[in-house]
Parts: C-alpha cells; structure tokens; sequence
C-alpha cells in the first residue's frame, strides 16, 4: 500500500473509532437517557464547558474484565468520559459518567481513568468538577471496583484544600458511591432525577419495615433542605451545569491563587440611605439580612449557598470592588437567627472553604445566642458550636465583621468576634452586645428587687433603659476596643472595600502543625 493511501486508511480507521466511542452504550441507549429527562455525558460536557476547548483522555479505554459475559460487552471509553477543558477561559479538569455505558458502573478501569484526571488537576492546580451519574459499582468485577472507589476516595482527600472540586450529582448516586461528592467542597442535585443514598428503599424496607421514595430518602430537596448533603437544587441537567460555571466564578484555581477580579461599574463609594433604616427599631422585629448584604455588595448580587438548609444562616459568595468575598450572615427573619446544629456546622464548612481559597470574609451579625432545648444539647450543639468557633478562629484571610443589632453571649464571640484574630470589626449604632438581653438580664439581677416595689413594671423598664444605656450599645465595646468603628450603615458598601484594600497584603499563620484536631 502506498504511504499516501495508508496515511488515509489510518485517518479512516481514527474516525470510525471516535465515532463509535462517542455513541456511548449505542442510540436506543442514549434515547433513553432522553426519555428519562437526562441529558447524555458528552452534551453535558458540551454545555459545561466553553465551546470547543475539551480535550479528551482515554477515550478508547475498555474494560478488562471476561468474567460474566464481560469479554464480549466492550464499549470505548468503559462507561466514563474524562479530560480537561475551559470554564470562562480558566482551565477544568472534568470527568462525566455515562449512564448507558453498564449504568455508568465502576470499574477498575473506569476508576482510573478518573485517577489519572484527578492526579494530573493536582500537577497543574485546577478545579476538578464531576458529572456523576451512576448506579454504583460493577457487580461483575467484584473488590476490584470497589478498589476503584477508594483510590478515588484517596484523591478527593488529598486534593482538598488544595484544588476545588465540585460533584454534580446528574443521576443516581448509591452505595459507596456517595463518599466522594460528600468529600468534595459542594454538591449540586437536580430535582426529580437525581438522587443519593447509602442504602436504597428496598433494604430500608426490608431491614426497618419502612416506607419510603427514591427522591423522599435521597432526592435533591431532601438533601438540600434536611441533610445538607448538598448545596444547590437545580431544576434540570443544563441549569445544574449553569450553576456550577457561576460557582467557579468567585473561585480560584487552586490554594496558591488569588480569587479572579472581575471589573464592575458600581461605584466603590457608593452609600445607600435605605440601608439606615433596614435594621427595625424594635430588637424582637424580624427583618431580612440579604436586604443589607444585596445592598452592599457589587450590581446588588449575591449568590446563596445551601439556601435551603439551616436557614436561620445565610452563606454564599459576592463581590466587592470585583473582589470575591465569602458572605456568613445571621438571619433574623427565621428562629430569630439563633445558632443551633445545623446553622454551626453549614457555617463552619463554608468558613474552612473561604480559608483554604484565599477568600475574605465578611460577617454580618444579628445573633441572639445558641438555640436553647434539650435535643439541642443532646445532639451536641456544644460540639458543634465548638466547629464554627475554630473555623473562624483558624482562618487566616482577611476578615470582616459588622454587627447590625444583636451580638449576645457565647455566640457573640463565635461569630468572628476581634478576640479570635477578625482584623475589622463595625457595628451600627443599633447594635446590642451583651452578655444576654436586657430582659433576660434584668430579671436575673434585679429579681429582689422587683419583687420589693411596690410598681415592678415601671421599675422593669427603668432598669432595662439603665441597662441597655450602660451595657448593650456599640460603644461600650468600642471603648475597650472590641469594635474599630461604630459606623452609619449606609457607609457599609465603602467602608467594607476600603477595608479589604488595606488587607490585601495581610499574612497570618497558625502554629507550625500537622493539623488540627477540629471537634467533629
């Protein structure tokens, strides 16, 4: 054959075997996947991904097994889709489960494949995002899949804090299968066809007698609003994709980065008025802390993290003068904005992620104490509690608190007080910081002598006045130098961006140490 000719046949030869490789588990398969609402792996990261920039890896692998009638079941690329690519001009590592390649299974060669993307995002310090999508692993390979899953799970540990790593969860995710997103910084489910569970609906059955759904055990808002498994509840395949291009955002590419700027035409001076008359008069009237922080931050844009889980916090990311900044916020608008279990430990893991990615944080506090009760304490809140504490206590970026109203007791301290190294921190001549609330206080101090006289409603409230005058107002701690600036909220936007400026060059360590030894 002529070298001409058999350049050609070679080319050929490429063609048809990329062409075969890219039709998955076959057309009746990926029309399936269709029916089903789901989007195929390669569309899904066609869509992630900026146009025309993946590059592909391993796409003619197979599988080794022969076992069960495997030798003669061999589809290219062994049920996974793995390579790197562009999210808004920033590199990705990615790897997309192909559910109708064996249910997207795992085998050992399907577990390397995302090994090898993994080890290589490490070398190169970008994110790695996962498009899961599996029923779990190859029953017909045995422990060697389930080996397949803890070098996997090897990797998600050592890459954390290191690199960002995001799991979509586009499918069902079962069995062991669940530990990697659970390592992973966040999770995203889409409603009605995604799913996560140890353990399916038919063992619970069969085990505890009871009744139970796919989606009511492990469904997208069951892990967004109950277990806090995830972080965003999408309404399909292409908006999770959507959500997760954002997300990388306000993030960077690995743990020696600075977070990406992005220009913006908001004024850095910019005041608002209304935000002077956000904060009710009356300590006990509830209002919306996203009203403050949409006012702050650039274009009015906040993008919420876990919006629906332990609402009584709110967390998320926004920016201020371009700059990425992580938002902790009390919510006074739900349970009052206590910390209880949840709320702790949403906020603590959020604190440990804005730390490891060189992110700042800003901290808007309205926070009357840890929630009282006896499953509170039962549960552990003291232990839990304990991780927002050290979250904020170890985190070395630049931070920033601004107290809006209450600040009382134990939980004053936690929330980034200027005793565990917070750098600035504001208040509003609303602010309240005390020990505990007036009332509460009152009556424990005075209870004699309310008792004694003869109109213990009046003297109630005098003591209450004489109290807040002396103890829960901003410039009692201001003096002792607690509080920087008591400041006019509408100078919130400016004075938070100056603030910044000045931080960033800030360095700060912890004691030289393996690790800590966070309460968990």
């Amino acid at each position: 054959m002529q070298p001409e000719k058999r350049t050609v046949s070679k080319i050929d030869d490429l063609k048809q075997r990329s062409s075969n490789a890219e039709l998955g588990g076959g057309p009746d398969r990926l029309e399936k996947q269709h029916s089903a609402g789901k989007m195929t792996a390669r569309e899904r990261i066609d869509l992630f991904l900026d146009e025309g920039s993946f590059e592909e890896f391993d796409k003619f692998v197979v599988h080794r097994s022969t076992d069960f009638g495997l030798d003669k079941q061999r589809f290219p690329g062994d049920g996974v889709i793995t390579g790197h690519g562009l999210v808004d001009g920033r590199e990705v590592f990615v790897f997309a489960q192909d559910f109708t390649v064996f249910g997207g299974s795992l085998s050992e060669t399907h577990a390397k494949k995302i090994c090898k993307v993994m080890d290589l995002a490490m070398k190169v310090g970008a994110p790695i995002v996962g498009l899961n999508d599996s029923g779990g692993a190859r029953i017909q390979e045995g422990v060697v899949s389930l080996g397949g899953y803890a070098d996997i799970f090897l990797r998600n540990t050592l890459a954390s804090g290191v690199v960002p790593q995001i799991s979509c969860i586009l499918g069902p995710c079962a069995g062991g299968a669940v530990y990697s997103p659970a390592i992973t910084d966040f999770n995203v489910m889409v409603k009605d066809t995604s799913y996560m569970f140890i353990t399916g609906p038919d063992v619970i059955k069969t085990v505890t007698h009871e009744d139970v759904t796919k989606d009511e055990l492990g469904g997208a808002m069951t892990h967004n609003a109950r277990s806090g498994v995830a972080h965003f509840a999408a309404d399909s395949d292409a908006q999770a994709l959507l959500i997760t291009r954002e997300l990388l955002s306000f993030i960077p590419a690995n743990n020696l980065d600075d977070p990406p700027i992005t220009a913006t035409s908001d004024p850095d001076d910019r005041i608002d008025e209304k935000l002077n008359d956000l904060v009710p008069e009356s300590a006990s009237q509830p209002y919306d802390i996203r009203e403050i922080v949409r006012t702050v931050v650039d274009e009015n844009y906040f993008f919420e993290v876990q919006e629906h889980y332990a609402p009584n916090i709110v967390i998320g990311f926004a920016r201020l003068g371009g700059r990425p900044v992580g938002i902790v916020a009390n919510q006074p608008a739900y349970l009052a904005g206590v910390l209880d279990i949840d709320a702790s430990v949403k906020a603590a893991r959020f604190v440990r992620f804005c730390d490891c990615f060189n992110i700042p944080l800003i901290t808007f506090e309205d926070v009357p104490g840890f929630l009282p009760g006896v499953d509170q304490e039962h549960f552990g809140i003291i232990r839990h509690g304990a991780k927002l504490l050290y979250a904020f206590a170890e985190a070395t970026v630049p931070k920033i608190t601004v107290i809006t109203r209450k600040a009382y007791g134990g939980a004053y301290c936690v929330m980034a007080s200027k005793h565990i190294r917070t750098d600035v921190n504001f208040a509003y001549p609303t602010a309240e910081i005390a020990v505990m609330g007036a009332e509460g206080a009152v009556g424990i101090l005075y209870r004699k002598d309310l008792a004694d006289t003869t109109n213990p409603e009046e003297t109630r409230q005098r003591i209450i006045d004489e109290y807040n005058d002396k103890f829960a107002n901003p410039y009692v701690a201001a003096e002792h130098g607690f509080i920087d600036e008591v400041i006019e909220p509408k100078f919130t936007r400016p004075k938070l961006i100056r603030a910044l400026r000045m931080l960033g060059s800030k360095r700060d360590s912890n004691p030289p140490r393996k690790h800590g030894n966070i309460p968990l």
